[in-house]
């Protein structure tokens, strides 16, 4: 009545081997799905590995870079010859692209806004970042919260973006 089942024709992912996908399946282990179908496990390469960095427009990206630099101690590794843009890293190596906005922004954003919401800059020194934010009169969004080994607050940069102060003692996995 059935095909006897081999690792030819036995289902991976959602595709029977008969049909022709686009990025075959690497060989992985035949299993059972939770309905006892012999299921291929998909074992597809890595295609993306990181973020390299995060765009945020600006009507000045080189005056929003320099605040980069003063308040959060990113330096700037890149301004571009041919445009407004600029480049700046933190010292993680992850960057921020400053680029030159085409209109003004349509009004402050809130926290549930859709779309990107903040970006986490971590800390190792939670209390010490805090302190130095403040005492150069950087207005802040929320109070500090303390809980389970994490550190956090909500603040923003002169453009309104909103930026998360954070320390884990113990990073996500």
């Amino acid at each position: 009545m059935g095909q006897a089942l081999s690792p030819a024709n036995v289902f991976w992912g959602s595709f029977p081997s008969s049909v022709k996908h686009p990025m075959p399946p690497a060989a992985g282990p035949i299993h059972q799905d939770s309905q006892g179908i012999p299921c291929r496990a998909l074992q597809l390469p890595v295609m993306v590995k990181g973020i390299e960095h995060t765009a945020i427009a600006s009507p000045e990206p080189e005056r929003l870079a320099q605040w980069y630099v003063e308040h959060l101690g990113f330096t700037i590794n890149y301004q571009s010859k041919n445009s407004r843009t600029v480049f700046v890293k933190a010292a993680d190596g992850s960057m921020i692209e400053m680029i030159e906005a085409a209109r003004p922004a349509a009004g402050v954003s809130r926290m549930n806004d859709p779309g990107l919401r903040h970006l986490a800059l971590t800390v190792e020194d939670f209390d010490a970042a805090y302190r130095r934010l403040k005492d150069r009169g950087i207005p802040f969004l929320t109070e500090v919260v303390k809980k389970a080994g994490n550190s956090t607050v909500f603040f923003t940069d002169p453009d309104g973006n909103i930026l998360h102060l954070l320390h884990r003692d113990t990073p996500l996995p």
